[in-house]
């Protein structure tokens, strides 16, 4: 929490030198790129229902509506509400079919983070297993000081998930065939690569240049070693969102790969001010589409009155 309090002292103080023009151009980049990824979700949930007119709006205010809330709620518990608003909007949908669209939604993603974090480790750019102790920010750094600790966590995920999939298999009529279905669109490579991967492509060039202009705004080098280190801190925080937006651990990781390159306070107040302005974006896009599609900000509500979601999902 100091740390966090320490970042946020350190971007007030450094608002005067924020170059505004700069700063508005990466929120435009990160608009665009949610742009981008969600025509791309949507061609995989059209792929998975070919008979239903899955409409690019829905597919949009869901997703946005989702990542408001993960801008708030830790373990990203946005993509239940994800979920639930876009069931809700293709008609004849299930949430198994819509929960496998998502696993594909994140392959070229997964894919490409690896390939950018396998970079990092490769030079060196990235702390390794001894130094990780002496970063108290990170989120998860308890599981490395507690390996049993750790072992029993992912012992308890692994129970969770078998358990949640065998309820399913035995609850769900089909379930096996509807998560086949969410995978519909890798059977035609072609359309695949023409309906996803050149929209992921887009995003990721967005989201790049996202990262550009906000180095540039926070009076960061900007080169390329720096954009793609930025992402690699970014999308290592949020792997285990522990915290909302996995702050912590984007602080500590960009103090440690910045090292030598920029002073500790201008860093943090890149990092905290780059969490503040995305929060900000997206829970008011957010939120706007939860209030569009729900006429309501109580979400939970709705959630939790679906038996779908609470008991029996279909």
């Amino acid at each position: 929490m100091d740390g966090i309090l320490d970042a946020g002292r350190a971007f007030f103080d450094g608002l005067y030198s924020v170059e505004w023009s700069a700063l508005a151009l990466a929120v435009l980049c990160h608009l665009a790129k949610v742009a981008a990824r969600t025509r791309a979700w949507r061609n995989i949930v059209q792929a998975a229902y070919p008979e239903a007119n899955v409409r690019w709006r829905s597919v949009y205010g869901s997703y946005v509506a989702g990542v408001g809330v993960n801008a708030l709620v830790p373990a990203r518990g946005g993509d239940v509400l994800r979920l639930y608003l876009l069931k809700h909007r293709v008609e004849g949908s299930t949430y198994p079919t819509l929960g496998a669209t998502l696993l594909v939604d994140t392959l070229f993603d997964t894919v490409l983070a690896s390939l950018l974090v396998g970079w990092a480790l490769a030079f060196g750019f990235l702390p390794g297993l001894d130094v990780i102790p002496s970063l108290p920010p990170i989120d998860w750094l308890y599981l490395f000081q507690h390996p049993r600790a750790a072992a029993l966590v992912a012992i308890v995920l692994v129970v969770l998930a078998l358990a949640g999939i065998t309820w399913g298999a035995r609850h769900v009529k089909d379930f096996w065939a509807r998560v086949r279905q969410g995978f519909s669109i890798l059977q035609r490579p072609r359309e695949y690569l023409r309906l996803v991967v050149l929209w992921d492509a887009v995003d990721w060039s967005l989201r790049l240049a996202s990262v550009y202009f906000f180095l540039k705004a926070f009076g960061l080098p900007e080169h390329v070693d720096n954009v793609a280190l930025v992402q690699v801190t970014q999308s290592l925080s949020t792997a285990l969102p522990f915290t909302p937006g996995g702050v912590g651990t984007e602080q500590a990781l960009l103090v440690y790969v910045f090292q030598g390159e920029a002073p500790t306070s201008a860093l943090l107040s890149f990092s905290i001010g780059v969490k503040i302005v995305l929060t900000v974006v997206n829970v008011t896009i957010g939120f706007l589409a939860i209030l569009l599609m729900l006429k309501t900000f109580r979400w939970r509500d709705h959630v939790d009155r679906d038996p779908a979601t609470s008991r029996r999902p279909s």
